[in-house]
């Protein structure tokens, strides 16, 4: 199968901190030789999950897969995101009968829209976007939350998970946050899965998110 926006992320991530290509293969559990390809394709001047991504999904279109986008489309979509407009928003005022908030939110994921976290606003009401942000909400398993969290209804939902360094002696780790609803992903080094560097891991995404 093909390698996800999260997988590469990962990748991006583990390049960067030294780690080589038979390490990232097991720690992902794919071959040594996909990551390899991955890395060869795409590392000119270095390695970017999302560039990675926008040329996976280029490649993909020249096979036959027409895309459903317009430069048009794009730019104004993108415009509206920048003003903190939420897809449903955008959607709701000016695309209903041409387009989901679902295939908006799949165009970030995918890197066809590059919009930063910060800018990705929980959905409001009405046709002005407002200033408010999802629920951050991480020491509850999926099962244990609301519906609308198992069913990726709202925006502001996290689920944390941990990869475990066995280079050597070392004993530093990634914590990574995948947001259900957008499938937007971060990754951040620690040293270990202390309490205290699992908090300060929490408070660097809380630092990414909108206030």
């Amino acid at each position: 199968t093909y390698l996800t926006i999260e997988e590469r992320s990962k990748i991006e991530v583990l390049v960067q901190e030294g780690y080589k290509i038979n390490h990232i293969a097991n720690l992902l559990g794919r071959h040594r030789s996909t990551i390899y390809r991955e890395l060869n394709r795409c590392s000119t001047p270095s390695y970017v999950a999302k560039a990675s991504q926008a040329d996976a999904n280029q490649l993909a279109s020249h096979k036959g897969r027409k895309a459903k986008h317009t430069p048009k489309l794009l730019e104004d979509i993108q415009h509206k995101l920048e003003m903190t407009w939420s897809p449903e928003q955008i959607v709701g005022r000016d695309y209903q009968e041409k387009l989901s908030f679902k295939t908006i939110y799949n165009w970030i994921y995918e890197g066809i829209l590059n919009v930063p976290l910060q800018v990705l606003r929980h959905k409001g009401k009405g046709r002005q976007p407002q200033e408010t942000r999802g629920k951050f909400n991480i020491g509850r398993s999926i099962s244990k939350r609301p519906k609308s969290v198992r069913n990726r209804q709202e925006f502001g939902h996290w689920e944390l998970d941990t990869m475990v360094s066995s280079r050597g002696k070392s004993k530093g780790c990634l914590a990574t946050f995948a947001e259900r609803k957008s499938r937007l992903y971060l990754a951040f080094l620690i040293p270990n899965r202390t309490k205290d560097a699992m908090h300060n891991a929490i408070e660097q995404l809380t630092s990414n998110l909108p206030v």
